[in-house]
Order: structure tokens, then C-alpha cells, then sequence
């Protein structure tokens, strides 16, 4: 979604972010496989489903291997 954890953060903090279906307020908060993650971002809402999780950081193409996306509104 983004490319800083900053800015993740700043998502988070400025209440952009659901976990499943609650307003999410940490940005550590930690999810589970098969969480729900419902972004709003740029007038698009984004809402995703956790499947796998990676060792290490990797570049987008790796992130997105790591989620299901559930639907795109605008």
C-alpha cells in the first residue's frame, strides 16, 4: 500500500485502517493469518485478507504474494 513504515504508521494513527471491520489505533498492532485489513488510501478503499507471512522485508512484488485482495472502492 505504501512504501515507508512511516507512512503505514501515519495510515494507521490518522484512523485509514480496519482489522477486521475495527478501527485500528496501534500501528504494532499484530494480525493473524486470515485477518481482514481494509485500507482507505488516495479515495480508494482496498480491503485485503492476510494469507502468509515472510521471514524478512522484500520488495512490493514479494508483499504482495502475502495477502488475498477481497475488493476496490472508490
Amino acid at each position: 500500500m505504501v512504501k515507508a513504515r512511516t507512512s503505514a504508521a501515519e495510515l494507521v494513527e490518522t484512523g485509514h485502517v480496519r482489522v477486521n471491520g475495527e478501527r485500528e489505533k496501534s500501528p504494532g498492532h499484530a494480525v493473524k493469518l486470515g485477518d481482514v485489513i481494509t485500507v482507505a488510501l488516495d479515495r480508494t478503499v482496498r480491503v485485503l485478507r492476510v494469507t502468509s507471512f515472510s521471514e524478512r522485508r522484500g520488495d512490493a512484488a514479494s508483499a504482495r504474494e502475502l495477502y488475498e485482495e477481497l475488493g476496490t472502492r472508490n
